[in-house]
């Protein structure tokens, strides 16, 4: 196990479209291991494989900081079935240290993943979980929540912004 370096805005990784993962071997498992440990240690509800330097379709959410006695699990090759109404939550990202900005979202999601031993899964959730998921799925299709921000966030967060990425550079969302 070990903590791995979290990629900060303007790594050109968090910028690619991640590929599907085709086989769940060891390293894939010690990756999502190594992940879980790096997002615990770093404080995060979930990370997405681009943000520790691997462009594939997993990522890791702490369901424990969530709901309680909940474990960290993990999501290989996630995909939106349906999301619908929509709600706006304050949001920050690993990769964007202490940077928070109000974020406008789907409310509610129903989302197709394997776990780590490959089996399909279907999970419905409308809470904050749904959220973060949206968050880390944006991270796996070269997005950050600072692209997604309405023009007053923006403007409100450049200070901040600038201490991370001195050229000011903001990504606007793309299309997947």
């Amino acid at each position: 196990m070990s903590i791995l370096k979290i990629r900060t805005i303007g790594d050109p990784i968090l910028e690619q479209i991640a590929k599907p993962i085709e086989k769940i071997d060891d390293s894939i498992i010690e990756l999502a291991t190594n992940m879980i440990d790096t997002m615990i240690a770093g404080d995060g509800v979930g990370l997405a494989a681009p943000q520790v330097g691997h462009s594939i379709r997993m990522l890791v959410v702490d369901l424990g900081m969530i709901t309680e006695g909940e474990i960290p699990t993990i999501f290989i090759n996630p995909e939106f079935l349906e999301m619908e109404d929509e709600c706006e939550m304050d949001e920050g990202c690993l990769s964007v240290p202490d940077v928070y900005a109000i974020v406008k979202r789907p409310k509610r999601i129903k989302l197709k993943y394997l776990d780590i031993d490959g089996r399909e899964q279907i999970l419905e959730d409308e809470e904050y979980l749904s959220r973060v998921l949206q968050h880390e799925i944006d991270h796996l299709d070269g997005k950050l929540f600072v692209g997604k921000l309405e023009k007053d966030e923006k403007k409100r967060i450049k200070k901040k912004l600038l201490k991370i990425k001195p050229d000011g550079w903001i990504p606007e969302s793309k299309k997947k």
